[in-house]
């Protein structure tokens, strides 16, 4: 009786509540937002942001000499500022405007038309503008390990901001905006979709490829390789390497946008590579070198996490571990073939680490997503050989525009600012003679 009673003065009280709603709410619970997976893309928008701040600068800026420590913070912090901008101004429309096959237009640019309620499936698209926009950042964050202690600061304002338009932009959109290489239908695999669920090409193939050509072209530091010092810090790489373990977690498990076993599963696969990649890592070293390394472990996990990023969505933790175990093997023996054989000083290793491994990790995906594997399944009709098939045409491409383009916009930054500071410069760190302050010597 209480309860009936109770009814009688509640529903009337509700009907008046939801009188007074503003539309917005009615159109917003009409579209089905989600709450859960809102929470959890903002969540995972923090991580993979911090990835970069503080994560990336301190991880860079402990494998560089301690005059150039403050260069390298600097260098994470602009690139985030700068990329954050040209992200709202027109890279965001390019990426995901709309569904033209080269790109996604300028309808978006200034995230025009975009509200409070609207959405990108079911969860705010400005969740997920600022999502994609962490991705934006970190991307030409990772190059900065290619170039440290030699180049001019107005060079990676140019290039970075160039590049990230040029580059990033268009091929965020050809694999995640409906683009070029979302329907190889034109490469004779009708249906067929690029499987890269997290940017082993988008973030990693793409830094990877920049970095080595403007390596080159920027020429190595000076006494490389037989007189440089160690890195400064090693302390400070491990904390740096911790903070992007964790981040990454955002930047895979949130790649699935909802909080669901597709998140889940990335999460656990993502911390089994990387965990997998450090064992290999410093056995390689142990037997090698008689001693395993801090940095070695930490550099080994980074390139546990770039090989599993693009199969993150797609394969089980059998395929983990393979991930793993190729990824410490051949991104150690890559790092070595750059810099003793090739002779180009990528002097933080950004294409054997993230080039290397985000290029091994969509090929693996090919096969490592067929269930037989433990994977969740190859599209109906699909075989393992059709699928790397068309992983390879994808990194083909993908390559190729990578290559093309970075190499005129390093031409171009290299035209107008020029690209390296003078020998003295270099010689009393970038610290003092770019940013006019002093760091520490540890």
């Amino acid at each position: 009786m209480h309860r009936l009673r109770g009814t009688k003065f509640l529903l009337p009280a509700i009907a008046g509540i939801l009188l007074i709603l503003p539309d917005s709410a009615w159109a917003q619970s009409a579209a089905k937002l989600s709450g859960g997976n809102t929470a959890w893309i903002i969540t995972a928008t923090a991580l993979v942001l911090f990835m970069t701040m503080p994560g990336l600068a301190l991880f860079y800026g402990g494998l560089v000499r301690s005059k150039n420590v403050l260069s390298v913070l600097m260098h994470c912090f602009a690139i985030t500022a700068i990329s954050s901008i040209l992200w709202l101004v027109l890279a965001y429309s390019i990426a995901f405007g709309g569904d033209g096959i080269w790109w996604g237009g300028l309808s978006k640019s200034f995230l025009s038309g975009v509200g409070v309620d609207t959405l990108f499936g079911d969860i705010p698209e400005s969740v997920f503008f600022m999502f994609q926009m962490t991705f934006a950042i970190i991307t030409p964050g990772l190059i900065v390990g290619a170039y440290v202690e030699r180049i001019k600061f107005s060079a990676v304002v140019i290039f970075s901001g160039l590049w990230l338009i040029i580059v990033y932009a268009p091929s965020a959109h050809w694999i995640w905006g409906g683009g070029l290489l979302a329907n190889l239908g034109w490469a004779g695999l009708e249906g067929y979709a690029t499987m890269d669920f997290a940017g082993g090409l988008v973030v990693h193939a793409n830094a990877g490829v920049a970095a080595l050509l403007i390596a080159k072209v920027l020429g190595p530091r000076r006494g490389f390789p037989s007189e440089l010092r160690p890195p400064h810090n090693p302390g400070m790489v491990m904390i740096g390497a911790a903070m992007l373990w964790v981040g990454w977690f955002g930047f895979n498990a949130g790649s699935a946008l909802a909080a669901n076993g597709s998140a889940g599963m990335a999460m656990t696969v993502t911390h089994i590579s990387a965990a997998t990649a450090c064992l290999v890592w410093i056995a390689i070293e142990w037997i090698k070198f008689g001693k395993p390394s801090l940095v070695g472990i930490a550099t080994g996990a980074i390139a546990g996490l770039a090989t599993i990023t693009p199969g993150s969505g797609f394969v089980g933790p059998v395929g983990a571990l393979v991930y793993g175990l190729l990824a410490g093997v051949i991104c150690f023996f890559a790092i070595n073939l750059i810099k003793k054989t090739l002779k180009i000083d990528d002097s933080l290793d950004v294409f054997a680490v993230h080039g290397v491994g985000g290029i091994l990790g969509i090929l693996l995906t090919g096969i490592f997503a067929d269930s037989s594997f433990g994977g969740v399944g190859l599209p109906e009709g699909v075989s393992i050989g059709t699928a790397f098939l068309g992983q390879l045409i994808a990194v083909g491409v993908t390559i190729v525009w990578a290559a093309i383009a970075g190499y005129i916009i390093i031409k171009i930054t290299q035209a107008v600012v020029g690209l390296r500071v003078n020998e003295d410069d270099e010689s009393e760190g970038l610290d003092l003679t770019e940013h006019g302050e002093r760091g520490y010597d540890l």
